[in-house]
């Protein structure tokens, strides 16, 4: 077989991946770069925000009223610029963003010591520090993901951090951080069982250092299933699952390892433990999704956005203490407080025009990234999270050049390709993976991060040499 039939059967491969077999319109044409401003649907609600309609949630155990809006801390607003303060995050936006969402009705703040490369604690509590204690609940996570951290003894300097950094003598909500990621069952047994962690932080509950105490899962259901079996012993507060309308019924079909969430759920409502819901938009996959779904979307609830469908999905379910979002920008809070404030429950009729949506979705699967950015740094300076992005983005908006024989190709390869360089520096596109995989085992949608580069790296130099395909 010659080059260049190989280089094309590889392309065709990608595409049928991809679901990015449908032609190009020459409308579409402006270029694809990832949309990094406010707003990423185009279609946030307007009107005023009432500041005492806030839909909540009361906590089983402590009687406590939790928003069913929750803060995801994972996302705040960097400084920005190409120098070297450029991932420095942006206190005082972050300040005016705490201060309206409390404002509001919000009281649920989640963080890490793994979130904004380390810096999100320490914000978030500069941020919540002005403000009366009993106005906010603080959930933050144990996460020691690497080896080094494994032990008893740099696991306890990791909690004893968290104290400092959000300037608490009590958290609130803690969780084990991803437990199923990575090593599955055994990496869980070397982070929390052989080292005492667990009981450790059982023994924190019981002293009043802990308010509450779940973990968040991501992977092997063997890990989730165990500790549901152990719910005796534990008394798990609540615990932190991924669910959507498309993770709903179709999850393990994206992805084999991966687990539906109505079973997830399910399992949690038997057992009368809250569900605290992430990645409710799938990172904005949700949010973003193809240009004629979201059209649908919008016609069946013109003064709504298309991001408001997945967040009133998740609220709906009685078992959820609060939905999570990790809100970048004022615009993405207000759109989110306007559909929480109250909540419009999902009708019958709702939730199976959601299943019909999820079910479309399917015929143009992206690549399951939700920029959570647990992936980076690449050692290789990869952007993996900027280059999965910018090809989800145009698969969404049509814009995937599929045929060179397309009238519109040659305007389509040139919007696609520009639109690639503006949005990955050239020195960490998907040429410079080297597969050492070592950013395999830390994605949460357990990706197979180095093979979507090589499949990429194929894609772009095809389109760059203008091979016929």
């Amino acid at each position: 077989m010659d080059t260049k039939n190989r280089h094309a059967i590889g392309r065709r491969e990608f595409l049928k991946r991809l679901g990015a077999g449908a032609a190009v319109s020459t409308a579409a044409l402006a270029g694809c770069a990832p949309e990094r401003g406010p707003a990423a649907d185009g279609a946030s609600a307007s009107g005023e925000i009432p500041t005492d309609a806030m839909t909540f949630r009361i906590n089983p155990r402590t009687g406590e009223k939790v928003s069913l809006l929750g803060y995801g801390c994972m996302r705040w607003p960097t400084v920005g610029g190409d120098g070297p303060d450029a991932d420095e995050i942006d206190q005082e936006t972050v300040n005016r963003l705490v201060d309206f969402a409390i404002a509001h009705g919000v009281n649920y703040f989640d963080t890490s010591p793994a979130y904004c490369k380390g810096q999100s604690e320490r914000v978030t509590g500069i941020a919540l520090k002005r403000h009366p204690r009993e106005k906010y609940f603080i959930a933050t996570k144990l996460s020691n993901f690497a080896p080094s951290t494994w032990s008893r003894e740099a696991s306890l300097a990791m909690y004893r951090n968290s104290f400092r950094e959000l300037q608490v003598d009590y958290i609130d909500y803690m969780l084990l951080h991803g437990v199923g990621m990575g090593g599955g069952m055994e990496e869980f047994e070397a982070r929390y069982i052989r080292n005492g962690m667990l009981d450790f932080l059982l023994a924190e509950r019981e002293a009043g250092r802990i308010r509450n105490l779940g973990f968040s899962y991501h992977g092997d259901i063997r890990v989730f299933d165990r500790l549901l079996a152990g719910h005796d012993r534990y008394r798990w507060d609540f615990v932190q699952i991924q669910m959507n309308y498309l993770d709903w019924r179709h999850a393990r079909e994206i992805n084999p390892r991966n687990t539906d969430a109505e079973y997830l759920y399910g399992e949690l409502a038997g057992r009368g433990i809250p569900a605290v819901i992430m990645e409710p938009l799938l990172g904005g996959r949700l949010s973003n999704v193809h240009d004629h779904i979201a059209a649908k979307l919008r016609q069946r609830r013109p003064e709504q956005s298309v991001a408001s469908w997945a967040f009133r999905f998740a609220g709906s379910f009685p078992g959820v203490l609060t939905v999570l979002s990790g809100m970048t920008y004022m615009e993405h809070l207000q759109d989110n407080l306007r559909t929480f404030s109250p909540l419009d429950e999902l009708t019958d009729a709702d939730r199976e025009f959601l299943e019909e949506t999820a079910q479309a979705l399917l015929r143009y699967p992206t690549i399951p990234c939700n920029d959570c950015k647990y992936c980076m740094p690449c050692p290789y300076g990869l952007d993996i999270p900027g280059i999965l992005l910018h090809f989800n983005k145009c698969i969404n908006e049509g814009r995937m050049p599929s045929s060179s024989r397309d009238s519109a190709y040659r305007q389509a390869r040139r919007a696609f390709l520009v639109g690639y360089d503006r949005s990955v520096p050239r020195l960490r596109q998907a040429d410079h993976c080297i597969g050492c995989n070592q950013c395999v085992p830390h994605c949460p949608q357990n990706i197979d991060i180095p093979a979507q580069m090589q499949r990429i790296d194929r894609f772009v130099e095809d389109l760059k040499q203008n091979r016929e395909f």
